[in-house]
């Protein structure tokens, strides 16, 4: 049913979230700018940190330097190298997507029929290349990753996604998302969307996904994941 599977990076393929609400809540703290982690969670979970950074100036009249931002990455980044958690599941999932090598003859190659996929995420490019080479998932991805640097406008809107389906040729898409706002951002594009809620950040039960963000189908666990798409096939 689908030509093209499009997972979102943070809080999907690496449980990341939790971290970095955590780092950001801290940084702004010492800027006396005081918010918890579920102010974090409806303001900017899904979003690119330009956004983050144009929601803190409207909410609380702070312009965030560009050495504030070079200290939260560095501050990130190193704690992802100690704490940062490849998703249960995820590396099996992507394996089983991606068509293997082709040994021996071509009249005796294997014929798989993988469905192509790709990772769609609001993280800085850099972020999302050293994020995903921490959580072991590098040799998977490389080739596949498109940040959000890359379109106009950021997540809710579609236009990452859009993307995307045209750098493939894609018609049907399936999105996989874990923020209200990346649900938000498939819908828009007219894709099919799965909200992951498996991540250390979604603490269940979770509240009922306002009008505009409901996805067509939930899950917490990616053992589940292949059965799901076979059935949609």
């Amino acid at each position: 049913m689908f030509d093209l599977v499009i997972f979102d990076c943070d809080g999907v393929l690496i449980d990341s979230e939790i971290i970095s609400a955590r780092m950001l809540v801290d940084a702004l703290a010492g800027l006396g700018v005081t918010i918890d982690m579920d102010y974090v969670a409806r303001h900017f979970l899904g979003r690119s940190y330009p956004t983050v950074m144009k929601v803190i100036r409207a909410e609380f009249g702070l312009t965030l330097t560009a050495e504030f931002e070079e200290q939260y990455r560095a501050r990130l980044l190193a704690a992802f190298e100690t704490e940062l958690r490849v998703m249960p599941g995820v590396r099996a999932v992507l394996e089983r997507l991606t068509p293997p090598p082709v040994v021996g003859p071509p009249s005796f190659a294997p014929s798989p029929t993988p469905v192509p996929w790709c990772v769609a995420t609001s993280s800085s490019p850099r972020r999302a290349e050293r994020s995903l080479q921490i959580a072991g998932l590098s040799d998977l991805t490389a080739g596949r990753v498109f940040t959000a640097s890359m379109v106009a406008r950021g997540k809710p809107a579609p236009d990452l996604f859009l993307h995307v389906a045209a750098h493939y040729g894609a018609r049907h898409c399936l999105v996989i998302e874990d923020s209200l706002n990346g649900v938000r951002a498939g819908l828009a594009a007219g894709m099919e969307v799965w909200r992951f809620t498996g991540g250390s950040h979604l603490v269940a039960p979770l509240p009922e996904a306002p009008e505009d963000a409901r996805a067509h189908l939930e899950f917490t666990d990616f053992a589940e994941f292949s059965a799901l798409l076979a059935r949609r096939a």
